[in-house]
């Protein structure tokens, strides 16, 4: 069966959409634990990110590290936060997020869905760093 996921990466599914890629795309959170926390998923549908090729790994995290510095830009938080849980998808996906407390990473906290104009607003300010940045596989957002 088709993961949400990949009805987004299809987009068959509206998305607030940060980078596109050959491997992988990011979008926001739509049950953000901060704002601008995103998620990274690679094309290829696997559960477990420990079944996919070393190198579509490796580029996850790199990808992962240009989205937290355009977050570190934009927020300022005392560090860049990662999770990799995979319970509520079954598509390999990274959490990366602003966090200033230990606190900001528990899933608990989650409200239920965020307000879109926000998510709409705190993408576009992303897009905009990464583009800056010099990054052209930013991409544009499917709301």
């Amino acid at each position: 069966m088709t993961s949400i996921f990949t009805s987004i990466i299809k987009g068959e599914l509206p998305s607030h959409s940060l980078w596109r890629d050959e491997l992988c795309v990011s979008f926001l959170s739509i049950n953000p634990l901060t704002t601008g926390h995103s998620l990274i998923v690679p094309h290829e549908e696997k559960d477990h990110w420990l079944d996919l090729p070393t190198e579509t790994i490796k580029h996850l995290m790199h990808v992962a590290s240009l989205i937290g510095k355009a977050q570190m830009e934009v927020f300022k938080p005392l560090r860049i936060g990662q999770i990799i849980a995979g319970f509520e998808v079954p598509h390999t996906h990274l959490h990366v997020l602003p966090v200033w407390t230990m606190r900001d990473l528990e899933f608990s906290q989650n409200p239920q869905t965020a307000d879109q104009s926000d998510l709409a607003e705190t993408a576009k300010i992303l897009r905009s760093v990464l583009l800056s940045n010099g990054h052209e596989q930013v991409a544009e957002s499917f709301a």
